[in-house]
């Protein structure tokens, strides 16, 4: 569990550097919506285009992509329609408040711990490529079609596609993964810097907004929203792992214990760019993901004692 703490210990060290940033108004206010669009339009797809290009799409139709995609999928499900109708939230801000509680953060915290504490970085993979080519687009396309004023029609929808970078850098490295192509170093070179970037700003953008609110106010009028995605995501994602992968798909041992630790991951930091990106449900994301990557740590500790 130690290369866990050094894990997050990197990440909140660039979170760190972005509220020191932040607090001395070093970029200018305007400087997190920079950076956070910035990973959206250029550097995230660059860095989908080379990860998912890599991808050996086999892993795609394993048992772990399907505890994957059906505890986060149920997850995000159930807190959509709390959000929706309990807690009565416009449809696009419970749908980045869904985000929140079922994405898990699968790149800069995932792989280090797949590596370190499971003993191999591939087995964070299926997560990855079914958040990164599947799970995430989805939400995309239907806040594209909820925040443009317009109806969802099937062209739409296609415009939409081609117009998400996001989205085009997935279906881009896709592609590449099924033919066994490879982009000339002439172009995989750049697309390789420009993806190193992604990382950097959304931790530099995040912690930079941390100096401008509180977490967790009252005055914001989502605190429960928060708490109960925090909840959702650390206690109901894994526990629905745990009951898909052991009861319904007999997993045990080895490979159970690293479906649960992947569901016990925090709440991406892309979940946040995406609020940024569309302007709605910032708080609730913002908050969800400090509070995730804060108690990840005791959460995985506890998958530990009660798998070991």
């Amino acid at each position: 569990m130690l290369a866990v703490a050094e894990g997050f210990s990197v990440v909140w060290l660039i979170i760190l550097v972005g509220w020191f940033v932040g607090r001395r108004r070093l970029l200018g206010d305007n400087a997190p919506q920079v950076l956070s669009r910035l990973s959206f339009f250029v550097a995230s797809p660059a860095l989908l285009l080379e990860t998912l290009s890599k991808a050996d799409l086999k892993q795609v139709f394993s048992e772990p992509l399907l505890v994957a995609a059906v505890s986060a999928v149920f997850t995000g499900l159930v807190f959509l329609l709390i959000s929706r109708f309990w807690l009565k939230r416009s449809l696009s801000e419970a749908l980045l408040s869904a985000m929140s509680s079922s994405i898990v953060n699968a790149a800069n915290l995932g792989i280090p711990i797949a590596a370190y504490v499971l003993g191999d970085a591939a087995l964070i993979a299926p997560v990855l490529i079914f958040q990164l080519a599947f799970y995430t687009p989805c939400y995309l396309l239907v806040l594209d079609a909820t925040t443009s004023g317009h109806r969802a029609t099937p062209g739409r929808i296609l415009l939409q596609v081609f117009r998400n970078p996001m989205i085009l850098g997935t279906l881009a490295g896709l592609v590449l993964a099924a033919s066994g192509w490879r982009l000339p170093s002439l172009l995989a070179e750049p697309v390789h810097l420009i993806g190193g970037a992604a990382i950097p700003a959304i931790l530099i953008a995040f912690g930079m907004s941390l100096g401008t609110s509180k977490p967790l106010s009252a005055a914001d009028g989502r605190r429960t929203d928060t708490l109960l995605a925090t909840g959702f995501k650390l206690v109901l994602h894994p526990v629905a792992a745990y009951l898909l992968g052991h009861f319904v798909l007999g997993m045990s041992g080895a490979a159970l214990f690293a479906v649960v630790v992947a569901a016990a991951l925090p709440s991406a930091q892309n979940v946040y760019v995406v609020a940024q990106r569309y302007l709605v449900g910032v708080t609730v994301a913002k908050d969800t993901v400090l509070a995730t990557t804060v108690l990840a740590i005791p959460a995985m500790f506890a998958v530990a004692v009660l798998l070991g």
